[in-house]
């Protein structure tokens, strides 16, 4: 996958629009509350800063009307956050479609909250005609938003003079395009979450790709289901049975596997004071909830992590926000931590249970995106990656 990378251009006095994912969670008075994606912008502003750019940052937050800029969509908390991390203010503009204002080499101007203008989500030609305008160099940053095709991420990425990748979305890119398309066998694939339905083309596209595809949460219990095993109570769905075991057996014939937990660990209920109960998974009462892999199961799954040359991983085994069904998904991420497999991460469960046990320095690659990062392990196109490869080209 060829495109231009921003660390490799000449920047000199030139104007740079960066197209950033600052979308990030307000409390009730508007404080940022987590400032994860603003600080991961960071580097690509610094980049172009000190090669001597006029530099442009937008982004979107939440879900605006067209046409209209509410106190709540404002990014004014975000250029705050970002002037204190950058150590120089970082100005608010808005109405700034039609130019208007100036920066000067070494300066920050942060544009107002890009849904906010008409034809942003409908990726307007017109809009993305006046926005190149105000630029020299398009960098996208944004790989959580690569997914959509909307003027600031594909349409703007076609018109403006130079358009590349941001070191966000370029390593990005590196990593999930090594992973998926020169990985180091075996290649392991964790799917973790609480329906198949929602990831059958994950989990389909995958299956022809991994030697093992270790599935976990509500996924797993419809597995189990498809090999004839009791679930009791627990969340699955008995309707895709027939695709799980489609894709048991596409895997089989190539000899790939899907390990199915041979022992899981129950509750009576789904809270975090429930007793948690160790059963053999054909063990499974018709009143049990099924909230997490036993530790027979976890141990084989730690072990093919050992063994594993790459490894993808996206969503949980269990309840793991539950103490005494946290276990098989603290035992994975450990074994992960301590294999020498390239490892990549994305998801916002994922995450979150990289931080509650605390591998993020032993995970090769943690991905920044969601929507993004799950559609292109399905293989599918992202138009925002799409038009910088397009411009490459020439």
């Amino acid at each position: 996958m060829n495109f231009l990378r921003l660390a490799d251009l000449d920047l000199s006095n030139k104007r740079v629009f960066i197209r950033a994912d600052l979308n990030v969670p307000q409390d009730d008075a508007g404080k940022v509350t987590d400032d994860t994606r603003i600080r991961a912008s960071i580097p690509g502003i610094q980049l172009a800063l000190k090669k001597g750019a006029a530099v442009m940052v937008t982004s979107h937050l939440g879900r605006p009307t067209e046409g209209e800029l509410k106190p709540a969509d404002s990014l004014a908390p975000i250029a705050a956050r970002m002037s204190e991390l950058l150590g120089q203010n970082v100005e608010l503009i808005q109405n700034w479609v039609d130019g208007g204002f100036t920066v000067k080499p070494g300066q920050v101007v942060l544009l107002e909250n890009c849904r906010c203008n008409k034809g942003e989500k409908k990726n307007s030609d017109e809009l993305a005609t006046k926005m190149a305008k105000l630029c020299d160099v398009y960098a996208n940053d944004a790989f959580g938003t690569s997914h959509r095709a909307e003027a600031t991420t594909h349409a703007l990425a076609l018109k403006a003079p130079v358009a590349c990748a941001g070191p966000l979305v370029a390593a990005e890119l590196e990593a999930l395009g090594k992973a998926l398309h020169a990985p180091a066998r075996p290649l392991v694939a964790i799917v973790g979450g609480s329906k198949v339905s929602t990831k059958l083309t994950i989990l389909d596209s995958l299956a022809d790709k991994v030697d093992q595809l270790v599935v976990g949460g509500g996924i797993a219990n419809t597995f189990l289901l498809a090999m004839g095993l009791p679930i009791g109570k627990s969340l699955a769905e008995p309707d895709l049975v027939n695709e799980a075991r489609r894709i048991i057996d596409k895997m089989a014939k190539r000899g790939a596997s899907v390990p199915i937990p041979t022992d899981v660990v129950t509750a009576k209920e789904f809270s975090a004071t429930a007793t948690a109960t160790v059963k053999d998974a054909k063990d499974v009462a018709s009143d049990d909830l099924i909230l997490d892999v036993g530790p027979q199961t976890a141990k084989t799954l730690a072990a093919a992590m050992e063994k594993a040359g790459t490894i993808v991983w996206n969503g949980p085994l269990g309840v793991f926000e539950f103490e005494a069904f946290a276990n098989g998904t603290k035992l994975l991420s450990e074994a992960i931590a301590k294999s020498s497999a390239m490892s990549i991460a994305g998801g916002g469960d994922t995450v979150a249970a990289i931080a509650k046990f605390g591998i993020e320095k032993d995970v090769g690659y943690i991905s920044t995106a969601g929507g993004a990062f799950l559609e292109f392990l399905e293989g599918k196109e992202l138009p925002a990656v799409a038009a910088l490869v397009a411009r490459a080209k020439g």
